[in-house]
């Protein structure tokens, strides 16, 4: 085993991981080994083909077919260079004051978080699209929504030169989207960190990781690591584990810490999802222009928020409920379709948690509550007739059976959707906001860090990443994993002087 050393260790490359990386470029500058352990591979901008299965088997884990325990609930999670931030769409919400202070995590302040929210949209060029890039599913959503009351609001989108080619979810293309691997990361690499790709972090000790890197695979996209392959043993006094909400709880049960903070891998929260399609007269743009441009919030009325989207022929396929005839009668009119993406707002709930197995290799538990069955039913209902008021032909409604309702069934969608149709294993639900496991607050029987990503205990270990999340957060994550990691930086600079006393630079 090779042996390294560092100052501060920071683990995954993702929107925590890429923000605390570009807010600690002092320490780099003040000649401190900082260095991202990313376990996935650094795509090159041509490597971005579009083609889906290529992409989601190089870019996610598991392909995007991460399953929980159960079998009924498909979790995606980015892999790569710049973690979710390069599969997502690009959505950048500020939370509510609503649910951070429902959070009542003692010192964050919601004042706090929209500020630190604000000064990361303004870097990563967050703004609203012009009318003349919103496309024909988007448009018809608004439309929809007007038409039975509701009014939709605009997302804003964190892209700059976006060309449309609707593959936000395989990695853009034409690197238009200002993911942390377009902004963070090439900020602290010219600032003096470092970044080693196919590192997989396997343990944490006192101050040291045991770090895997893996060359390449035959065909594999990527460039090689930076890093010879082969097993390390990495010192670092300063560690900031941001792996996402299941990655980084899985590797602190694995490392041994679960005895000393009960509550670690529990309050895993996901927003569960059903996408959900109108068939139209007419051919629609949907894979041409930005994908995600209006959201329909109704988390406080009915705990659900309904949102624009795009998905390739694969993922909707497995989607559609049903085989046979209707489900081909479907598919064979995709260029027709609209879609709609429905989520759930689920709260932390006793027993959705996420374990490690013998191997180490995370396990993720989760069971459908009631009310998060009558929140999908809920909003596969306001779909449906956002759909028909928008003017489609039929819709498909996996809470229905059978799952097609023509558009002269309008008036009985009440009767027609009911949560008493959902049979978990059998209903296709995926998920993509996963949430919680390292909870903040304030002590070791209630959460795993404070309000800082301070690990109660361990002064030297840091979290940074949507598993602070202590529940729900009701909105698309992304800016407020970044106001959080921004929180931890802060603090490891404040605290760096005494982590790092009496010891050299990191430089070897």
């Amino acid at each position: 085993m090779r042996s390294a050393r560092c100052d501060v260790a920071i683990i995954g490359s993702g929107a925590g991981g890429g923000t605390v990386a570009q807010a600690l470029i002092p320490l780099a500058t003040q000649g401190r080994r900082v260095i991202v352990f990313e376990q996935g591979g650094r795509l090159e901008q041509a490597e971005f083909t579009g083609i889906e299965t290529e992409m989601a088997e190089s870019l996610y884990e598991d392909g995007g077919g991460f399953l929980t325990e159960e079998g009924t609930l498909s979790l995606a999670f980015g892999r790569t260079f710049g973690g979710s931030t390069a599969v997502y769409s690009g959505t950048s919400l500020v939370p509510s004051a609503r649910v951070i202070e429902a959070w009542a995590v003692p010192g964050l302040t919601h004042e706090d978080l929209v500020s630190r929210c604000e000064r990361h949209a303004a870097n990563n060029g967050v703004h609203l699209l012009p009318p003349e890039q919103i496309n024909d599913n988007n448009r018809l959503f608004r439309e929809g929504c007007l038409g039975i009351g509701l009014e939709a609001e605009q997302f804003p989108v964190n892209v700059r030169g976006c060309r449309g080619a609707s593959l936000c979810n395989l990695g853009c293309p034409n690197g238009a989207k200002q993911g942390t691997d377009r902004v963070q990361l090439p900020a602290a690499e010219r600032g003096g960190v470092e970044v080693v790709t196919r590192a997989e972090v396997r343990r944490i000790g006192d101050r040291r990781l045991v770090i895997r890197v893996e060359r390449p695979g035959p065909g594999e996209k990527g460039a090689a690591s930076a890093w010879p392959a082969g097993e390390y043993s990495v010192e670092a006094p300063i560690v900031v584990v941001a792996g996402g909400s299941v990655g980084s709880s899985a590797l602190l049960l694995r490392s041994g810490l679960g005895s000393a903070l009960p509550r670690l891998g529990e309050g895993f929260t996901c927003h569960p999802a059903l996408i959900l399609v109108g068939e139209h007269e007419r051919e629609i743009t949907n894979d041409v222009g930005h994908p995600k441009s209006y959201y329909l919030d109704r988390s406080v009325e009915e705990r659900f928020v309904l949102e624009t989207c795009m998905y390739f022929p694969f993922v909707t396929a497995k989607n559609l409920t049903g085989f046979g005839p209707d489900h081909s009668t479907m598919m064979r009119s995709f260029r027709r379709l609209q879609m709609i993406l429905a989520l759930a707002c689920d709260r932390a709930t006793q027993g959705n948690r996420i374990s490690v197995d013998r191997s180490g290799r995370p396990r993720v538990h989760y069971r459908f509550t009631p009310e998060v069955r009558e929140a999908l039913a809920a909003a596969n209902r306001a779909a449906a007739r956002i759909f028909f008021a928008a003017g489609a032909l039929r819709v498909h409604a996996p809470l229905a059976n059978p799952p097609l309702l023509a558009r002269d069934e309008a008036a009985r969608i009440a009767g027609r959707i009911t949560a008493t149709a959902f049979i978990p294993g059998k209903t296709s639900i995926s998920a993509a906001h996963l949430m919680g496991g390292c909870g903040m607050g304030s002590s070791p029987t209630d959460s795993v860090t404070d309000s800082w990503g301070r690990v109660h205990g361990l002064p030297w270990l840091r979290i940074a990443d949507s598993s602070l999340f202590p529940d729900s957060l009701e909105i698309n994550p992304y800016l407020t994993v970044m106001a959080l990691a921004d929180r931890t930086a802060n603090a490891v600079l404040e605290d760096a002087g005494r982590l790092l006393a009496n010891r050299g630079t990191g430089l070897s």
